[in-house]
């Protein structure tokens, strides 16, 4: 055994230290990681000059540009125009389990697998709600679902990212964007299959495990038909069906300022009349977009929409002191002092039997407001109201689906076919997402999740220096020692497996991180093509199913879901041999040594 250098003691220390620091939970993993590079530049083990290179790097600008693209899409109503014809309340567990996990599959294949749970959470907590039944019972199937979606393609999740540019290394070409394809699809069907038949069934069931479903606050709020609205000449029964997959209740309907009488089921539809709705924010929105209703009348709209620079939603609670108080919207001119629009009001659970906008406000009413972009503090000002917690509600630009569509379609298919590098593709698409006003400039760096590149830039470089030093060598040669003599398949196995280890208790990008070095020097080593190597090492580091910890994913629904922390391998460890049974004989066919 060869005498191990100070660089690589050191190095050597700062991985352990890091990783029983993460374990530890004590301080966010973004703030180790930066303290940790710190210390090596210190110590003279990371080149001062290479120190923050890995915050120009491929893999950190790639995960930084496809969170805003995700959030281009959901703005646009993209995912919207898929989720909202396919759910339905009344389907089996199973079934839901298995439409929704194949939707959260490919949404997760094509952007980043965090940003596609996040939007589908909420669709599937509404639709536990309808069914009623526990969220926790599909949610984590859910999670599951997204991460192995995320293994098909180079953009799906970090770890193929950073897979990609470490063959970039080894062989002078990354990865294209379907590479992975053929072996994170085949763990990917094969996981998604167990998860809506078996799986599902080993997630403990509580009698106290409903989450968050009964906590959106609802609106009593009014949509207006425009001129040329498809829903023109319908019945007003017509359009139940579209508001219940939306979560919404059509209460009544007002005709030229005039509400007729019940619920108006049976009226046909004329342009300029407004449906008087029920709803969350979000269901307000969706329904909104489904059926490309307007929020007022044309005038208002236009005062409403004049910047150009889009529009934020508020909730405001109205105190006794408010100017409100005792007055209606339009009696106070709310849309033309203020340019905003009262969208909607909550009244502890009592139905505004009015029209909203004449409706004479109360002390403890919260109201919906539509407000142009960055004036809602200003507005709240002048009510004298006081605005709840923001919960990252957005006015979806449902006129530009096709365009935002089309942007990433385009730049997805380009990159593919290897006629422009793919940092460069996504980055044309966000500057497009903020020309066309899909994505507002002001909120371009809200949805860079700026601890994930912190890690990855400070993890970058003390990877490299683990190399460099020659420490991935020692730990590639002590794999190879201990599997002296066994098969390849074997041997690929023994690396899936250490790697999926570390990745249920560890960050899954720092896992690809340290994993994909060691695995390329195993190769060479072993003197066989890198590929399969990195290969198993991209599924393996994804592949994290025993904890609330090793993947954001999993940690999202843990409080919704209402899980504890010993639930997850119930159905985590199947899954996880599962993936190594069906992802070894993948790689040797479509990778061979």
């Amino acid at each position: 055994m060869c005498q191990m250098t100070f660089d690589q003691i050191s190095l050597f220390a700062l991985f352990i230290g890091v990783f029983a620091m993460l374990l530890w939970g004590r301080f966010r993993y973004d703030v180790i990681a930066f303290s940790a590079l710190l210390i090596g530049v210190v110590l003279g083990v990371v080149p001062a000059d290479d120190a923050f290179s890995g915050f120009g790097h491929p893999a950190t600008l790639v995960v930084a540009l496809v969170l805003i693209v995700s959030a281009g899409l959901v703005r646009s109503g993209a995912v919207y125009l898929i989720t909202r014809t396919l759910v339905d309340s009344s389907r089996s567990l199973g079934a839901h389990i298995a439409l929704m996990g194949g939707i959260g599959g490919v949404l997760s294949a094509f952007m980043n697998n965090v940003a596609a749970l996040a939007l589908l959470m909420p669709v599937d907590i509404q639709t536990a709600q309808k069914a009623g039944r526990a969220p926790g019972l599909s949610l984590m199937p859910l999670s599951f679902a997204t991460i192995l979606g995320g293994m098909a393609t180079l953009i799906g999740t970090p770890p193929n990212i950073i897979i990609a540019t470490f063959r970039a290394d080894a062989l002078g070409e990354p990865y294209r964007m379907f590479d992975f394809a053929p072996v994170g699809a085949v763990a990917a069907i094969a996981g998604l299959a167990f998860v809506a038949t078996v799986g599902w069934r080993l997630i403990p069931q509580r009698a106290d495990a409903t989450g968050l479903g009964s906590e959106f606050q609802k609106y009593v709020a009014e949509l207006t038909l425009p001129e040329g609205n498809d829903q023109i000449g319908k019945r007003v029964g017509e359009l139940w069906e579209t508001a219940e997959k939306a979560d919404i209740a059509i209460i009544g309907l007002i005709r030229e300022d005039r509400r007729l009488y019940g619920n108006a089921r049976n009226n046909v539809l004329q342009a300029g009349d407004a449906l008087v709705l029920e709803g969350s924010p979000e269901a307000l929105d969706e329904f909104r977009t489904a059926l490309s209703l307007a929020f007022s009348d044309e005038r208002r709209e236009e005062l409403l929409t004049a910047t150009g620079e889009g529009l934020d939603i508020l909730e405001v609670v109205v105190p006794a002191e408010s100017r409100l108080v005792g007055r209606s919207a339009q009696g106070v001119g709310l849309s033309w002092r203020q340019r905003a629009l009262l969208m909607g009001i909550s009244r502890k659970g009592t139905r505004i039997r009015s029209q909203v906008r004449r409706t004479s406000i109360e002390a403890g009413d919260i109201l919906l407001l539509l407000v142009p972009k960055d004036t809602g503090p200003d507005v709240a000002e002048w009510i004298g109201g006081l605005t709840l917690a923001d919960r990252g509600l957005t006015v979806t630009e449902n006129s530009k689906t096709w365009l935002a569509i089309g942007l990433f379609g385009a730049a997805v298919l380009i990159a593919s076919l290897g006629l422009l590098y793919l940092p460069v593709a996504l980055g044309i698409v966000v500057v497009g997402y903020v020309l066309f006003k899909i994505l507002p400039l002001q909120e371009l760096y809200d949805h860079v999740e700026w601890p994930v590149v912190v890690l990855l830039g400070s993890m970058i470089p003390l990877g490299a220096a683990l190399e460099t030093s020659g420490g991935t060598l020692l730990i590639s040669d002590g794999l190879v020692w201990l599997t002296d003599g066994w098969p390849a398949w074997a041997i690929l196995t023994a690396l899936m497996v250490v790697t999926m280890t570390l990745s249920d208790v560890l960050n899954n990008t720092a896992t690809a991180i340290v994993a994909a070095p060691i695995g390329v020097q195993m190769a060479r080593s072993l003197e066989v093509s890198p590929d399969p190597f990195l290969m198993a090492v991209a599924v393996a580091a994804s592949a994290a199913f025993l904890t609330p910890i090793g993947h954001k994913n999993n940690t999202l629904v843990l409080g919704p879901g209402g899980y504890r922390f010993g639930d997850y391998w119930r159905m985590g460890l199947p899954l996880e041999i599962l993936v190594i049974a069906v992802s070894i004989p993948a790689i040797l066919i479509f990778w061979p040594l």
